[in-house]
């Protein structure tokens, strides 16, 4: 049996599709600007949301190939989304004990200045997934992740606070690992997610 159900999209299944396209250029171009930012200004933080921002473009990317399909193909595009946010979790987490032994010291300015441009991306990306939420498990995972982001957006920003405030790189070093236990935490949930309706 194909994995295609109908050969043409539902009205629901194209407001579906217009949400996921919006969602995934977002997602896309925050990426590059907090990868490369984050990267300048050595900041664990920025680097970390940089990657979640990548995953979920990612997310979003496997929920556009599920939209129209059958339940089975939905379902494994959620659980590749949250196996990815799994890996990219590990990766933070790996980036964040690096800094730490190295004891480099972030830019303040940028992680606050990038930080409050990235939760402007992602509350739009809240509020236009928000719609969809109650939807099938792809739509449900695109949801928890966008919630994720705006948290660990408002995270990023109080790290850039306290660094600029203490000198010291602790806070950028513990919101990162903090926002790789949330990747962790939205990957998690995902897989638990049992409900392919």
């Amino acid at each position: 049996m194909s994995d295609c159900e109908c050969g043409s999209l539902s009205a629901k299944e194209a407001s579906q599709r217009r949400t996921l396209w919006i969602l995934l250029a977002i997602n896309g171009a925050m990426f590059v600007l907090e990868g490369l930012t984050g990267w300048l200004a050595q900041s664990t933080a920025l680097l970390a949301d940089a990657l979640d921002m990548l995953a979920d473009a990612t997310v979003y990317a496997l929920s556009l190939y599920a939209v129209g399909r059958a339940a089975g193909a939905k379902l494994r595009a959620a659980r590749l989304s949250g196996w990815l946010q799994v890996a990219l979790a590990g990766l933070v987490l790996a980036d964040g004990v690096r800094r730490f032994l190295a004891g480099q010291s972030p830019e303040p300015t940028w992680m606050v200045a990038i930080g409050m441009l990235a939760l402007g991306a992602n509350v739009t990306c809240l509020l236009l997934i928000a719609k969809h939420r109650q939807e099938e498990i792809h739509m449900r995972a695109s949801w928890i992740f966008s919630k994720n982001d705006v948290i660990a957006n408002l995270g990023v920003i109080g790290a850039g606070f306290l660094v600029s405030l203490t000198g010291s790189a602790w806070p950028d070093l513990v919101v990162g690992l903090l926002v790789a236990a949330i990747v962790l935490r939205g990957g998690v949930m995902i897989l638990r997610d049992r409900d392919a309706d």
